[in-house]
């Protein structure tokens, strides 16, 4: 956190927002959503968008910073035409805590493409390729490697689980700030033949057909789209219970979810899942029938779309 430097990118937001004379500013995410939006209002932009994809503020932080972040939220709402949610949820947490009116909000999920997800998986082929034993079961978790995210824990749950189960292998895709203590917590709990490392990936939808279960221990979020990538792909998903995660899994249909933290009862139910093929037989088929067109980025584009077109032409008959 670097006060002059956002108020270096404040200005200059605010130069290229005027230089352009664009009709519409839309930002994403926390920092750059606070500031894109200041500088748009500043700058004159008629119509001003947000995407709310989870807030920065969250349970988990210190009362001053939660407050501060909650303040930048609520003042950032006033200059704002409409917030798009992603969940439910992220609609519900926003108005709790004064950020906008409720007819501000828009709930448009944040969708994926799932046709690669739906293509014709040789599992045995794709392990082999990423360089996974295709004999052996495989569990996935999709995620940066920063503290939103715990990927700590996602090592936690793979020792515990391999204690029980030593010939489940573990893949973690993504990468940032943790690797180092992740390689450390890897080295300590001697998980080098269980756990690999991938980095970022751009073969996501072949990773994830090719598991037996997706993991996620993010301590909050939106709606993750990992969920959505899985669903597609009919795998089952083992995760935490975060904003807008219960609307995409349900317990014992397509997955489970559990209290953030809660690492030994995620590993256990892995455990169980793993020892039973029926079990998890019958969350694949829940994962591919739970699938909803709201899921879908054309669904997402068209609601978008459609979103524009009404302030637009709203606005733009006022002048």
């Amino acid at each position: 956190m670097c006060p002059w430097r956002d108020v270096a990118a404040f200005l200059e937001l605010k130069r290229l927002f005027r230089t352009g004379r664009y009709d519409i500013v839309h930002t994403h995410s926390s920092k750059a959503g606070v500031l894109g939006r200041l500088a748009a209002r500043a700058a004159g932009v008629p119509l001003i968008f947000h995407t709310a994809h989870g807030w920065g503020f969250h349970a988990g932080q210190p009362a001053p910073v939660r407050s501060l972040f909650v303040w930048c939220e609520r003042v950032s709402s006033r200059v704002t035409d409409r917030i798009v949610a992603v969940s439910e949820a992220t609609v519900r947490n926003g108005l709790a805590a004064g950020v906008g009116r409720p007819a501000q909000y828009r709930m448009i999920r944040s969708g994926i493409d799932p046709r690669p997800y739906r293509e014709a998986t040789d599992v045995a082929s794709i392990r082999h390729k990423m360089g996974f034993d295709p004999a052996r079961p495989l569990i996935t978790m999709v995620a940066c490697l920063k503290p939103q995210k715990s990927p700590l824990d996602f090592i936690d749950l793979a020792a515990r689980v391999r204690s029980k189960l030593p010939g489940v292998q573990f893949a973690l895709a993504g990468d940032g700030e943790l690797r180092v203590p992740i390689e450390a917590s890897i080295e300590r709990n001697r998980l080098g033949d269980t756990v690999r490392l991938l980095g970022w990936r751009s073969d996501i939808p072949d990773l994830i057909r090719a598991s037996d279960l997706t993991v996620l221990t993010s301590r909050w979020e939106g709606l993750p789209r990992v969920f959505l990538e899985s669903l597609a792909a009919g795998v089952p998903v083992i995760a935490t219970r975060v904003d807008g995660g219960p609307e995409a899994v349900t317990d014992g249909v397509n997955g489970f979810l559990f209290p953030p933290g809660d690492t030994p009862a995620m590993a256990q139910r892995v455990i169980e899942l793993m020892e039973n093929p029926a079990g998890r037989s019958a969350l694949r088929e829940g994962a591919r029938s739970s699938w909803k067109d709201d899921f879908d980025i054309r669904h997402m584009v068209g609601q978008i779309d459609r979103l524009y077109q009404e302030r637009v032409s709203g606005v733009f008959t006022r002048t």
